[in-house]
């Protein structure tokens, strides 16, 4: 029998659908077809040279991607994930999979799966890890009453995959509520380190968190933290709205977690201005230097 591999569509095609896509062309994946809104601006240029560089086919209209898709992968913005669903659901056909990517909370999830009805089989995904290196093998979460009939497929596609649970949301919930620390702690990296390069205090108070911390390489994960802030801040804001509404849900006032959206965001605009762009990869001085100087001048 041939190893016949689904056909697959991406709808948003960004940093997320680029390394999933890449890691499963190399996986032998030959039928893949993206859209992205941007496509047609100038901005959208970037993205289909990736496109054509990875071997995916950049379609010219929704409805043109997601046609004889076996399988179709939502990555998208958290805000944008109900609309991108919406602008899929006319052109449905043959019930493919729906694996939804994207970080939002169980109720917007739900919300989705609702939307789509029967024109596709929803599936809820959460990434529960940097999606680089790993790229397709990034441990993912699977839920919903889907979830057990698409792991074998993806599994076969050497994806790191486990199932949440057998509700709509359950993925979700472990995204969204890992989150509170995950982007929490980058949001604490950031006000911290960013005092104590102020007050000239940096190396003194990265040695000293050893004592609290003693197996975290804390000269590695301070500029990490630092860099995935600069580098996606505004990405994550929105993520972290998410996660503030999914605690209302829970029934937990998001204290914490609104200040991460706040700090997040203006990272994110500090992260878009040259000077700091231009030292991401470098040593964590340079990153805090030149951070501190563009927090200067926003204010």
């Amino acid at each position: 029998m041939p190893d016949v591999k689904p056909a697959i569509c991406f709808i948003g095609f960004g940093e997320a659908g680029q390394a999933i896509a890449s890691g499963l062309r190399e996986e032998g994946v030959e039928r893949m077809s993206a859209w992205d809104i941007l496509f047609p601006k100038a901005a959208g240029e970037r993205l289909i040279r990736a496109g054509r560089e990875i071997g995916v086919t950049c379609a010219s209209s929704v409805a043109e991607a997601v046609r004889d898709a076996d399988l179709i992968v939502s990555a998208v913005t958290a805000t944008s994930s109900v609309e991108a669903a919406q602008s899929v659901r006319p052109h449905l056909a043959g019930k493919p999979l729906f694996l939804d990517i994207n970080s939002v909370s169980p109720a917007r999830k739900q919300e989705t799966a609702k939307m789509l009805g029967d024109g596709a089989r929803y599936v809820d995904v959460a990434v529960i890890a940097a999606i680089h290196p790993e790229r397709h093998r990034t441990p993912m979460l699977l839920a919903g009453p889907h979830a057990r009939d698409v792991a074998p497929v993806l599994a076969a596609l050497a994806m790191n995959v486990s199932i949440a649970g057998p509700e709509t949301g359950a993925a979700a919930a472990i995204k969204m509520v890992r989150s509170v620390m995950i982007k929490g702690i980058e949001a604490l990296t950031l006000e911290c380190f960013l005092a104590a390069a102020r007050a000239g205090v940096a190396d003194e108070v990265a040695a000293s968190l050893k004592n609290n911390y003693p197996d975290l390489d804390w000269a590695k994960v301070i500029p990490y933290n630092l860099e995935r802030m600069a580098a996606h801040g505004e990405r994550r804001a929105a993520e972290m709205e998410q996660v503030a509404a999914t605690l209302r849900e829970l029934g937990v006032e998001p204290l914490m977690t609104q200040a991460t959206v706040q700090r997040q965001r203006e990272m994110g605009k500090i992260g878009a201005q040259q000077s700091v762009r231009g030292v991401l990869k470098k040593d964590r001085a340079a990153l805090l230097n030149a951070i501190s100087a563009a927090a200067r001048d926003r204010h």
